[in-house]
């Protein structure tokens, strides 16, 4: 198994020096983020890659100087926002990502699913989080009417390029489960979309990620190595806490599509963690041996959102949990 990091965390410094730092941690690869709701920081030159050797040659060599392993390319973003200026152009990144890794020899694109509007006339997406309700059903049989041949068209060209595509099952998105990643595999009659295993967002919303990858088998194809800590206000907020404030003028840190992600509540229901503060060893443990029997050759990297600890101590933190749960499934 390759065990790494999500670079994006490492977007205040150079690829060399960010993969220096994967290096110093133990760990073997890297995950770099090529479009979508981040620019492309750590391949800034995707459009030399496509079209010269020798731009290829160079970027590879960045990895092999440092001793960290290429493992996947990453363009998270809504390739189903209906407003031009967001889902166009995101689904042009993901193009580019599937393009480009192959040409850097890469088998997996990890993205997300997307998530279109109410109609085909709304300005902004619109996520059914439980259609009980007849209406709903109608607007979500819309919604999925619209994303398959899109996804249709994305799995044929993944398939020609030798890249299987890992969706990341994540909230306001039509794929936010494993029922709706097989939705899309099934509907789409897909034959290289699969998931990445990301257990944060499956934590919040009740699922056991080892019996998610137990159900979608060899479905999944890459993973991400994020902790959730579900907090006492869950017990009087639930999990859908939606006590989110705006961040205004200087107070915004992040910008994902069209709007700043909104600040969490004081005590909030839950929290994305590093590694360990949420879920023990044991359960990484586990996590790491369910991945491996799926596949030895599967690549596991950290993504750090505590807002707790900096970028380094995060990835310390998340590091060394990983590490003993590689070492305790060799």
């Amino acid at each position: 198994m390759k065990f790494g990091v999500y670079t994006a965390i490492l977007h205040d410094r150079p690829l060399p020096e960010a993969l220096a730092v994967i290096r110093d941690l133990g760990l073997d690869a890297a995950e770099i983020n090529v479009g979508g709701f981040l620019p492309p920081v750590h391949m800034p030159t995707i459009d030399e890659i496509l079209t010269s050797d020798t731009a290829r040659d160079d970027y590879l060599g960045l990895f092999a100087e440092a001793g960290v392993e290429l493992a996947g390319l990453n363009a998270n973003g809504n390739p189903l926002h209906p407003d031009p200026h967001i889902g166009p152009p995101t689904l042009a990144d993901i193009d580019r990502a599937i393009r480009v890794a192959h040409r850097l020899g890469q088998t997996r694109v990890v993205t997300m699913s997307g998530l279109p509007g109410a109609d085909a006339e709304a300005a902004v997406p619109t996520w059914i989080v439980n259609p009980w309700e007849s209406s709903l059903l109608d607007i979500l049989d819309d919604q999925w009417a619209r994303a398959v041949p899109v996804w249709r068209d994305l799995d044929r060209l993944a398939a020609d390029h030798g890249v299987r595509i890992a969706i990341e099952m994540h909230p306001h998105n039509l794929v936010f489960n494993p029922a709706t990643l097989e939705r899309l595999i099934d509907a789409a009659d897909a034959e290289s979309i699969g998931a990445e295993m990301d257990p944060s967002h499956l934590f919040w919303q009740g699922i056991d990620p080892i019996a998610a990858i137990d159900h979608l088998g060899e479905r999944v194809v890459h993973a991400a190595a994020k902790d959730v800590r579900i907090n006492p206000a869950a017990a009087i907020h639930g999990v859908l806490d939606d006590r989110h404030t705006r961040f205004t003028g200087d107070r915004i840190t992040r910008i994902r599509g069209d709007a700043a992600i909104s600040r969490w509540p004081a005590e909030s229901a839950w929290d994305f963690v590093a590694l360990g503060r949420g879920h023990d060893q044991a359960f990484w443990d586990r996590f790491v041996a369910a991945l491996h029997a799926v596949d030895p050759d599967m690549a596991v990297h950290i993504e750090h959102e505590d807002e707790d600890l900096g970028r380094i101590e995060g990835l310390e933190t998340a590091a060394e949990v990983l590490l003993t749960a590689r070492d305790r499934v060799a």
